[in-house]
């Protein structure tokens, strides 16, 4: 029988693991050292190994078997490492490569067909002649290392591991990304320095990067500006100086001293050998190579010794010099357009340095950011024959929903007038769609890969956790042969601008709030889904519930749904409403009011069109989404529009609401430790959420109803909408004050009053608005320049609306063809049904995959109770991928799209297909 083991042995028994590990292996460790614990039997779980497999004696798979070792042994489990089964009569865990001859032998035995896709991974158990085995497999290194962690895992959120063991039968999965990225940002050197130079950190974080299925790492630096201008913080801003001596130039950033500048190299080799450890690629972000800083007298760093004349030589041969000094640096990232402080077009100065990627003698990865690029930067990055990706920002610089957004906002398209030319000459001219999207680099015939990177604007600090729209994400994120998608994680831009301040990252006021250690640790779950839904979309649930089960036990279920429907809050927002694509004006999270009434004071959002207020704002996808104004102008004239309208999204931004805060009241019922800070830490963020989507939701009902009052200055609209804004400012204040004893009173991601502060700050601008409509209602007269009854009917639809159209088709309404030939015509049908309502109109929209250009619209024709309609073969004769989508109209005059977003705001809003 298998003897229980005593906390105190266990303590015992894992300190002389540790300390003996490395003079002794396998059977010899594990019973030695149990038997020094004075414990003569124990549950012993053996780890076999195959000889000849190559790939199991890779370091990150050798590091994964010590995972799961140390898990094990940590749980009371006494773990031999043994090679070979022939020797091995009792239950076993073998790990081989799906490619071995042995591996492929048992898994014809167990009629299991392993994928061939890298990083792919298989649990499966069953019988060999003598012992029940349990197959850890994998195509390569990585999919062992993540079938290996997978059984860590496994065991060390199970009540008891080697009952979850056996419970394993078949797990085959494969990746649906090639690329999966984690970001963090160095951005300030108060708040930063102490993880940079944490090695324990780094050990603890790359590992759970690893454990999540991530498989690739992103350190950014020089992220902290814009531009180089005003700088006070400069650390790492022109990042080589901060790391290496170039023999043959005097470059140095002055105060710093040789001591730390060779420190901060010896802590980029350390971090990047330990991501190659587990099997983790590693990317460099250089994102600046300006060296002169303009209007800087406060800048705490200055580089000296560096000219024009030596400006691209210094940086090719320092980019040479950390290659070489740091092997395990798999790839750079950089930013190529205006902001790196070099002129767009500068095409001699970047094939330099791209040549100091070339000489470092092997090969490494050129990720260059999107925005202003063009295809003579693309082919000087491919001449050096090293792999190249191009990485567009995913929903501008926010997190919108999970899919591809069907089209920038017209400010982004390229104006018909302006010349490439000056500093940012691309981006602001014929380039101008790549600044906030993938632009036109979805071409099929494309030889660098596409990598879309979610950038930190929507959402920095609060807790987020949707399965739903993690899996999402995960689908479109290989949209049209896309390589995957990169994350900037929680917390990026903390301290941004020389905004940093002392007491680390995590913004808690109430000090029992704090994670015990990294600040990355209060968001494990964020990391979990995420990761997991990358890698599959389709993953099981409990990849993620076991880790809420041990969190909240009973009240699991709750938390998970309380979460997911807070977190889905912020995304909306930044879809359907964003007065600025840039996340150094707009932070809906916490949200500096923008006038309903004034537009002479726009606050910070000059990045929106005129009129600036909150009517005319807008939608981040506009191609779905109506504008408030253009939606009560619609209610006022009778027209019907398909799109989703603001009053929708005022009326799902409350459903979430009140879905989570149910939820959340009933986990507060079940959870045994209410008290403890990681329920405390969830609850509160689920609060905030909620609290914000109640004020946008009933702010955009006081914007829709203001519209109204404008348009026909019908008295009861404005008032209706001063009480909308009562509402909403109700909603914000009672989250606010909720959050004061929670969160500093100053939340720094930059130095200006709307990139910092707290939500309690943003009641003044709130109030102030509020005002101004008070007075206008104050000298406001009842004279109406339409009827009056259709000004009641507006109000009417907004305080009291009638359900959107459901999307009222079979579906066998359309099926797409599975491809089509380029420069022959594409035919596309629909099949309404006869259980569908009486059309009079189907309209097809459709479009190149290239937000460089614009939707077209035709009148599908009707063919007895089908319609169908032809996409001309000129059109057809292009490089790109073709999405569509339908509009339909029945006799009651309602409309709707096709596919459409279903009610749970999920799913791909149109159809694509590629070219055969």
């Amino acid at each position: 029988m298998d003897h229980p083991i005593d906390t105190e042995s266990r303590r015992t028994f894992l300190k002389k693991t540790a300390a003996a590990a490395a003079s002794l292996t396998g059977v010899t460790v594990a019973t030695r050292l149990w038997a020094e614990t004075g414990h003569d039997h124990a549950t012993v779980l053996r780890i076999v190994t195959l000889p000849e497999d190559t790939i199991v004696k890779l370091p990150p798979v050798q590091w994964a078997i010590q995972q799961l070792q140390e898990t094990l042994t940590s749980r009371g489990i006494l773990v031999e490492l043994r090679q070979g089964l022939d020797s091995i009569s009792e239950e076993c865990v073998l790990v081989a490569s799906t490619q071995s001859p042995a591996a492929q032998q048992w898994l014809a035995d167990a009629e299991i067909t392993a994928p061939t896709t890298p990083e792919s991974l298989v649990l499966a158990r069953g019988k060999s002649v003598r012992q029940s085995v349990l197959l850890a497999g994998g195509t390569d290194a990585r999919g062992l290392v993540y079938a290996l962690l997978e059984l860590a895992d496994r065991a060390r959120w199970s009540a008891d591991p080697l009952a979850e063991l056996r419970q394993v039968k078949r797990i085959v999965q494969q990746p649906a990304n090639q690329i999966r990225s984690i970001a963090r940002i160095f951005a300030s050197e108060v708040e930063d320095k102490t993880w940079y130079y944490d090695r324990s950190f780094w050990q603890s974080y790359l590992t759970e990067l690893a454990l999540q299925r991530f498989n690739r790492f992103h350190l950014s630096l020089g992220l902290g500006y814009d531009q180089p201008i005003d700088l006070s913080d400069t650390y790492f801003y022109f990042a080589y100086p901060f790391l290496v001596s170039v023999p043959g130039y005097d470059v140095r950033a002055t105060p710093l001293s040789d001591a730390e500048r060779d420190r901060n190299l010896e802590m980029l080799k350390f971090i990047s050998d330990e991501a190659a450890l587990r099997g983790l690629h590693f990317q460099l972000g250089i994102w600046t190579h300006a060296y002169q800083w303009v209007n800087s007298p406060r800048a705490n760093y200055v580089i000296d010794g560096l000219s024009h004349e030596t400006h691209a030589a210094y940086c090719r041969d320092a980019l040479t010099a950390l290659l070489k000094t740091c092997p395990a640096i798999g790839g750079v990232t950089l930013r190529i357009h205006g902001e790196s402080g070099v002129p767009e077009g500068s095409y001699d100065f970047w094939r330099t340095v791209f040549d100091g990627v070339t000489r470092c003698g092997r090969r490494v990865e050129i990720d260059m950011h999107a925005k202003g690029i063009d295809q003579k930067m693309i082919e000087s990055a491919l001449a050096t024959g090293m792999p190249v990706n191009v990485s567009p920002k995913f929903w501008a610089e926010h997190m919108g929903l999970g899919y591809m957004q069907g089209a920038i906002r017209p400010l982004e398209m390229p104006p018909q007038d302006e010349q490439d030319n000056g500093f940012f000459s691309l981006s602001t001219g014929s380039r101008r769609f790549l600044r906030y999207g993938y632009g036109d680099l979805l071409a099929e015939n494309r030889r660098y890969g596409v990598l879309h990177r979610v950038w930190p604007g929507t959402q920095r600090l609060l807790l987020w956790g949707s399965p739903e729209m993690a899996a999402d994400y995960g689908r479109a994120s290989n949209f049209c042969g896309s390589l995957g998608v990169e994350w900037f994680e929680p917390l990026s831009f903390k301290g941004r601008k020389g905004s940093g301040l002392p007491g680390g990252r995590n913004g808690y006021s109430d000090l029992s709030l704090r994670p015990d250690g990294p600040d990355f640790e209060k968001y494990l779950y964020s990391y979990r889904l995420w990761g997991r839904h990358i890698y599959d979309p389709d993953c099981d649930p409990e990849e993620w519930r076991r880790w809420l089960r041990k969190e909240f036990h009973r009240g699991a279920a709750a938390v998970e749904t309380a979460l997911s429907q807070a977190s889905q809050i912020l995304p909306l927002i930044t879809t359907a409403h964003c007065p600025s694509a840039a996340n150094n004006d707009y932070w809906p999270e916490v949200y500096t009011n923008m006038s309903i009434v004034d537009a002479s004071h726009p606050g910070p959002y000059q990045d929106t069109v005129t009129p600036k207020c909150f009517g005319t704002v807008s939608p981040l996808d506009p191609e779905f989404f109506s504008r408030i104004d253009d939606f009560a102008a619609q209610l006022l004239s009778g027209e019907v529009s398909a799109k989703h309208s603001p009053i929708y999204v005022a009326e799902t931004l409350e459903a979430r609401a009140q879905n989570a805060d149910r939820a959340l009241a009933e986990a507060r019922r079940k959870v045994d430790d209410r008290r403890g800070a990681n329920f405390r830490r969830l609850a509160a963020d689920v609060m905030i959420q909620n609290g914000i989507g109640r004020f946008f939701a009933w702010k955009i009902r006081a914007g829709v109803l203001f519209a109204v009052y404008e348009s026909t200055k019908y008295r009861p609209a404005l008032e209706e909408a001063l009480k909308a804004y009562h509402q909403a400012r109700s909603a914000w204040a009672a989250f606010a004050e909720g959050a004061r004893d929670v969160y500093q009173n100053d939340l720094t991601f930059g130095p200006e009053n709307f990139q910092r502060g707290h939500w309690l700050d943003r009641l003044l601008a709130i109030d102030k608005d509020i005002r101004k409509m008070e007075e206008l209602l104050k000298s406001s007269a009842d004279v109406s320049s339409t009827d009056h009854h259709v000004a009641k009917k507006a109000i009417a639809a907004v305080l009291h609306p009638p359900r959107e159209p459901q999307r009222k088709a079979t579906p066998d309404f359309h099926s797409p063809p599975k491809q089509f030939r380029r420069g022959e015509p594409v035919w596309i049908e629909a099949a309404p049904g006869k259980s569908s309502p009486e059309l009079v109109s189907v309209r097809l929209h459709f479009r190149h995959v290239n937000q460089g250009e614009t939707w077209r619209v035709v009148e599908m024709e009707a063919s007895g109770v089908n319609y169908r309609v032809q996409i001309g073969a000129d059109y057809a004769n292009s490089p790109y991928p073709l999405q569509y989508y339908f509009e339909l109209r029945d006799v009651k005059r309602g409309a709707w799209l096709w596919p459409g977003l279903p009610a749970a705001g999920r799913a791909q809003p149109y159809f694509v297909i590629r070219q055969a």
